[in-house]
Order: C-alpha cells, then structure tokens, then sequence
C-alpha cells in the first residue's frame, strides 16, 4: 500500500481510549512517520489534539481541528473560517427556548454557561478547561473583537434534540454543517469548510487525494473517506459511513487503526 499522507478522526476512531492513544498506536505511528505525514483531523480545539500530537511524536505536522473550520501548523494559522455572530445569536435563541446548552468555540476559548455532565466528559476526554460565561456576554464580547465560533456544541437530552435538529437543518443547513454526534449532541460548523477541504489545503505540489489513506467513524468524516485514495471506516463506525468506506477496520476499542497500519502499511 502506498500512500504518502495518512489522516485520521480521533473520538471513537484513533483513540483507543475515550482520552488518549494505545501504546501499539503510538508505536506504529513511530514505525511510519518518516515516510508518511501523519495528519490528526477532528472536531476538537487544538489544545485538546496537541497533547495527541506529542504522544505519536508528530508535533511536526499540521492539525485539522474544528472539522476544518481551523487548521494549524504550529502557532501559524493556515486556514481560519467562522460561524457568523448573527447565525451564533440565532441559534442561541432556538436552542434556549427548549433547553438546550450552548457551547462555543473560537480558536483556543471554548465557552459554557454552567456546568453540567456533558461538560466534565468533555473536560475529562478532552483535558481541556472551559470558561463558564454567560453565553450572551460571549456573543458581545466577540462581537466588540469582530470574531465568531469556529464551533458551536448544543447539549441537549435526547428529545429536545430530536426536535431541534430539523429546525436548524431547515434555517442553517445551506450555510452551515449540522451533525449529530450522538443523541444528546449537535455540533455546528461552517458549511463551506469539512475536513476534506482541509485535506486538499494541506496537499504538497506533488501530492493527490488518491495519495492520502483516512480513518473515520461518524457523519462527518463521510466526504472525507469517500474521496482520498483509501476510506477506511472502523467497526464501530455508524452503518452510513460503513457502507461508504473503502475498508474496514477494527474497533477502536481493539487497536482498530493500529492493527490495519501494522497488517497494510509497510515500510
């Protein structure tokens, strides 16, 4: 198998575990980093890949954070595309009429109002600490700095998110991508980012997307395994993102990642 990239999702694709990578990740990693560019490519904020990057030693790459919405090489920033404060102020207002928290997130800041379950899973899986703020003090203070989220995570219970998601795909879904990350959790971005056009931003003068293997699990890695050279989708995958995939690998709870590196990439 010869590929010169290989991209990779982390939460509940490369991450062995809900907070960090497996020991046999990380040695295959080693194995191949100097003769492939090893490319994380989340929905996280990049503090919360960084520490990732450092554990599989490949701190030399860019990262793709946001779904593509922000993408890093070190501290310069090469690719930065926002959800307007209009759009932020709107959906706050749907989300609170039923219930549902807001959390944004702009580079490195990531906002909450209170604290809740949701909000330590994401602190204990993500090592990263919020700001709780009034989330309309957050829409004037980034109004007054002209910027704007580069994600948006609504939490919810299962039935209001039920019945908001429709509302949004009916008002957003032609300027913005809309997942559901699970039953309880939408998360938004700008529509005319993903991390496939995050992808082929950081493509060398010689290289192609049949150049670059990918591993994914969730709706929004979907584009991305679809159009790179190989699409792999782990086993735990949603049965969509199966059905699109190339290949398939194991769980990521068994080193899925891990063992397709080690059995089909070799150096």
């Amino acid at each position: 198998m010869d590929f010169k990239i290989l991209c990779s999702d982390l939460d509940g694709t490369l991450l062995t575990y809900k907070d960090n990578v497996s020991d046999l990740t990380i040695s295959e990693i080693k194995r191949i980093k100097d003769r492939l560019r090893i490319i994380l490519v989340s929905a996280r904020m990049p503090q919360s890949m960084t520490y990732i990057q450092k554990s599989l030693g490949i701190e030399n790459e860019p990262i793709i954070c946001y779904n593509g919405a922000l993408v890093l090489h070190g501290s310069k920033e090469l690719l930065s595309t926002f959800i307007y404060m209009d759009q932020i102020s709107s959906i706050y207002d749907m989300a609170n009429n039923v219930g549902i928290q807001l959390g944004l997130y702009s580079n490195r800041e990531w906002y909450v109002e209170i604290d809740s379950e949701r909000v330590r899973k994401e602190i204990k899986y993500t090592k990263t600490l919020p700001i709780y703020r009034n989330t309309k003090a957050t829409i004037e203070d980034w109004e007054n700095r002209r910027i704007g989220a580069h994600k948006i995570m609504l939490m919810g219970n299962k039935d209001n998110t039920d019945g908001l998601f429709p509302v949004l795909q009916k008002h957003f879904s032609h300027t913005l991508n809309l997942y559901r990350s699970n039953d309880t959790l939408i998360e938004i971005a700008p529509k005319s980012v993903s991390k496939l056009t995050a992808i082929k931003l950081l493509l060398g003068a010689h290289e192609s997307l049949n150049d670059v293997i990918a591993f994914g699990d969730n709706y929004n890695d979907m584009e991305m395994l679809q159009n790179v050279g190989r699409g792999v989708a782990v086993a735990n995958a949603r049965e969509e993102v199966k059905r699109i995939a190339r290949d398939l690998a194991l769980k990521n709870s068994e080193d899925g990642v891990a063992l397709y590196i080690k059995q089909h990439i070799l150096i």
